[in-house]
């Protein structure tokens, strides 16, 4: 039997070499950028609680009528931000005003993730 030749050419086939990167001060440019950053607001909504509702008793609602929620009145209210649950907290009043104090905070890099969405 005769050996077949390959009728492919070869190929050279070499490692890549990169240049190492490196850090470097921190540059004027990327400081203002994060300070833009920085100031933007963000919508931030306080959820007491939720529930559902059949369209014909929604249709009966008035005014007294009394709507009950999944939360008991010793649960934490939830904090959202951006539309993403980052905190629990506590009502409490505040020279005639409602606020919320912060008992239970999301970990960090979740609620940063979570801001980038």
């Amino acid at each position: 039997m005769s050996q077949m030749e390959s009728s492919e050419p070869q190929v050279e086939v070499q490692k890549a070499e990169f240049d190492t990167l490196q850090s470097g001060p921190r540059s004027e440019v990327k400081e203002r950028k994060l300070d833009i950053l920085l100031d933007l607001k963000l919508p931030l909504n306080i959820e007491l609680g939720r529930t559902s509702m059949q369209i014909k008793d929604i249709l009966e609602l008035e005014r007294g009528s009394l709507i009950e929620i999944d939360k008991y009145a010793t649960e934490p209210v939830d904090i959202w931000i951006n539309g993403k649950k980052m905190a629990e907290g506590e009502v409490i009043v505040v020279d005639k005003h409602f606020g919320v104090r912060i008992t239970n905070l999301v970990e960090t890099a979740e609620r940063i993730k979570g801001l980038g969405k």
